[in-house]
This record gives C-alpha cells, sequence and structure tokens, in this order.
C-alpha cells in the first residue's frame, strides 16, 4: 500500500531516476524546480505557505536534490527550519558537502553524485542494484555508499573486477570503477570486465558500514567518504 508524499526539489539528471524509483513507495509525487513562474516552483524563501496549502506536511519525505551544493544547503537549512520534523534526503557530491547538509538538518545524505551519475540508468537495469539503491533512498536499512581508493592492489593479485565474489567475500556490491585518468567504468561494462585491478583505482561500493571498514583494513585502501 502506497503511503505518504514524496517532494522532490530539482529537475535534472537525477530527477526521473529518483522518480522512478520511489513511484510504487509514495502515493504522490510532486516535483519542484528552483526560480520559475508556475505551481510547481520555489524561490528559497523562508515562506513555505504554498507548500503547506499544496500538501500536508507531515506525510511528506522531501528529497533535496540542487546541483549547486550552496543552494542545495540553503535548502536543507529552510525545510529543516520551517519543518521540525520532516523527513529530508539530500544528496552530496563530496564529503565535505556531506557534513554540511547533516548540520544544515538533513534526516540522510546520498553521496558521491558525480561519480554515480554516469552509471545509474545502467544501475538501475541490475535489480540486485535497483534494490540497494531502492532501500538507500527510503532509508529502510543501514547500507552507505562509498569511494574506496586501492592503495596496494597485491591483495587482488592479478584479478579482473567480475573475478571477485564481492558480495559472498566481502559484505559489499561494487557499482563502477574510476580509474587514475578520472574514466568510469560501470563494473559489468566490457571495459571494466577487462580491467585488472590496480593500485590507484577507485570502487564505488554498497554496503553496510561495518563491512565497508572491514573491506578497507583488509587491502589497506583509503575510503573517501
Amino acid at each position: 500500500m502506497k503511503e505518504n508524499t514524496a517532494l522532490i526539489f530539482g529537475r535534472n539528471e537525477y530527477t526521473f531516476e529518483i522518480e522512478k524509483n520511489i513511484a510504487s513507495e509514495y502515493k504522490s509525487i510532486y516535483t519542484f524546480t528552483l526560480a520559475e513562474d508556475g505551481d510547481d516552483s520555489f524561490d528559497l524563501s523562508d515562506n513555505w505557505d504554498d507548500l503547506r496549502k499544496k500538501v500536508d506536511i507531515h506525510d511528506c519525505t522531501a528529497f533535496c536534490i540542487l546541483e549547486n551544493i550552496a543552494e542545495n544547503i540553503f535548502l536543507t537549512i529552510s525545510l529543516r527550519d520551517t519543518f521540525k520534523d520532516l523527513t529530508i534526503i539530500a544528496l552530496s557530491n563530496d564529503i565535505e558537502s556531506t557534513d554540511k547538509l547533516m548540520l544544515a538538518g538533513a534526516t540522510r545524505v546520498l553521496p558521491s553524485i558525480e561519480t554515480t551519475a554516469n552509471v545509474i540508468v545502467e544501475m538501475l537495469e541490475k535489480p540486485i542494484v535497483t534494490e540497494v539503491l531502492h532501500n538507500i533512498l527510503y532509508e529502510k536499512s543501514d547500507l552507505k555508499i562509498a569511494q574506496i581508493k586501492i592503495e596496494d592492489d597485491s591483495f587482488f593479485d592479478g584479478k579482473y573486477p567480475t573475478d571477485i565474489e564481492w558480495s559472498r567475500d566481502h559484505g559489499i556490491i561494487v557499482i563502477s570503477v574510476v580509474h587514475e585518468d578520472n574514466s568510469r567504468e560501470f563494473i559489468y561494462s566490457s571495459k571494466a570486465q577487462h580491467h585488472i585491478v590496480q593500485s590507484g583505482d577507485i570502487f564505488v561500493v554498497v554496503g553496510y558500514d561495518t563491512d565497508i571498514k572491514e573491506f578497507q583494513r583488509l587491502i589497506g585502501s583509503k575510503c573517501e567518504n
């Protein structure tokens, strides 16, 4: 049974994917565009009277997905200051922004926008990853997204990413790999399947915090967020 209302603040490349993921969970979804005329727009003011008239705020979850991080932080502050009990899920592009959004009052922060943006569509074609992203968005689990940089590739002994049973052996799911030249590959792409794990590679992973930290300790890597 669908419950509650989703409020998505921001219209960009992430909007459609979030709408598609949450469609089965919410009875109503409203998307608001920044600084445009019309009923479905907002201006980052402290006056949310129009929003109160449109929805029952007590039944809402807000998704703050503005690409300008300063605007996203201000939006989060404004919503939290006005609606003390509102669930706010905000998107962040780095650890500094994540910290600021949490201080601003976000209930939960989904990090690493830039790292995952190019693979979101492909992610959603993989059922297991769709479920993971789905759970993160709805706070149904303690799953996290993290970037793990490989400092010593000797642990992998020349293996390819698809040779490794990530979930079985380490309790994590690898979504994509970022190479030293900043090129990014979905983990199941042809290029990634033929790329031996090397020092300097950055894995974008999903897992529980304890499993991510244990994996980081095991392979002597560095967690980016």
